[in-house]
């Protein structure tokens, strides 16, 4: 465990060190690394796919970003002494000291949305405003996504405020169905296949079948970690697909 404040690098830069870092073993490849918050997640494992670019994370075949975790699978060495070469980079990790993410600017993934969703009256009483408040303060937030899982092309969406925060559903629903604009907790989320789901749903997109994932395409998910996300409202009129309510 590593414990420090953020200070500053020789070149001027603003760095940060690993806080409460934990590394655990996961199976005999792999490395979870647990953080104290999603800023410390997001910087790690930007430091981790930059050192990895410029061939200082040697022996490490994917990496994958959760919430407050970051998994490194695929450990080994040369000499094909996994243990050795995984228990000796558990050891370093805890005390890296990292800058801060250097977020790339690029064009936004813009998705068309109808504001109709099941649940948008009662998002819409959490937020202490109208049902037709919701589109232009859902559409003006500017959104990234942190990290994927759930299902393949599932993103989590950050960047609502606290106040906009909303809980998931009392019961969950046995169908949501692709195309589903959804809230939890700090996160949006757009559902790219049919599955059950505990999210607030507020939407759909206006083209569901615009491929969230696509397996033939590099990168399969269109929503990968770091990408920009802005929704942008629509009236056109939509045929409203089905949902399913566990009884």
């Amino acid at each position: 465990m590593s414990r420090g404040d953020d200070g500053q690098g020789g070149d001027g830069t603003q760095t940060r060190e690993v806080r409460q870092v934990r590394v655990l073993p996961a199976g005999a490849h792999a490395l979870l690394v647990e953080l104290v918050d999603g800023d410390h997640a997001e910087a790690f494992h930007a430091e981790l796919l930059r050192r990895r670019e410029r061939g200082a994370l040697p022996g490490v075949r994917e990496i994958v970003p959760g919430a407050r975790t970051v998994l490194l699978d695929g450990i080994e060495d040369r000499g094909g002494r996994i243990p050795t070469a995984r228990d000796r980079l558990a050891r370093e990790l805890v005390s890296w000291t990292l800058p801060p993410p250097r977020r790339e600017v690029r064009d936004a993934v813009e998705i068309p949305v109808v504001y109709d969703g099941p649940d948008l009256a009662e998002v819409a009483a959490l937020w202490g405003v109208g049902a037709d408040e919701v589109p232009g303060l859902h559409s003006r937030t500017a959104f990234r996504v942190a990290f994927c899982g759930f299902a393949p092309g599932f993103g989590y969406l950050t960047g609502l405020p606290e106040r906009l925060h909303v809980p998931r559903r009392s019961t969950p629903r046995t169908r949501v169905p692709a195309g589903a604009l959804a809230l939890a907790g700090p996160y949006t989320g757009v559902y790219p296949r049919p599955s059950p789901g505990g999210w607030q749903l507020i939407g759909r997109m206006v083209d569901p079948a615009a491929a969230l994932w696509d397996p033939g395409r590099e990168p399969a998910a269109l929503l990968g970690p770091g990408t920009r996300v802005r929704f942008v409202a629509s009236r056109a009129p939509v045929p409203v697909p089905r949902t399913e309510t566990s009884p």
